[in-house]
């Protein structure tokens, strides 16, 4: 069985079906992929047997640095790793970019932009402070 007709073009095998992309398909779009940003996420935590907090905490306050693409994806990867450190995450706010942060008048730190650095360069979760809460 021939697979190629005249001058060599390919041509399809009767009751085969054609596989190979025409001419006219339409180009496929390459997805664009978006930077990976650093924002300061302030978590809430609970209680939970094994978190490591103080004997007498009711819970704590942790500041953190998370990339992400967007801050949902940072707050996702944020949750997801407290909980795998035996922590019981209980809200999330987010205070934003380095630079929404500077635009809104905050002075940042050598230090504190040194953990975002960190952070993006590492595609990481970093808890910078926690300060535990008693009653």
């Amino acid at each position: 069985m021939r697979l190629h007709g005249p001058g060599g073009t390919p041509r399809v095998p009767p009751g085969a079906r054609e596989t190979a992309m025409s001419d006219d398909a339409p180009p496929r779009e390459d997805k664009v992929k978006r930077p990976q940003r650093v924002f300061t996420l302030i978590v809430e935590v609970g209680r939970k047997t094994g978190d490591g907090l103080p004997d007498k905490a009711t819970g704590a306050a942790l500041m953190c640095y998370a990339s992400g693409v967007d801050e949902a994806e940072a707050v996702r990867e944020t949750v997801a790793i407290l909980k795998d450190a035996d922590l019981a995450p209980l809200e999330v706010q987010g205070l934003g970019t380095l630079e929404e942060r500077v635009e809104a008048g905050e002075e940042i730190g050598a230090e504190e932009r040194a953990l975002m650095g960190r952070a993006l360069n590492e595609n990481s979760v970093i808890v910078a402070q926690m300060t535990p809460f008693f009653d």
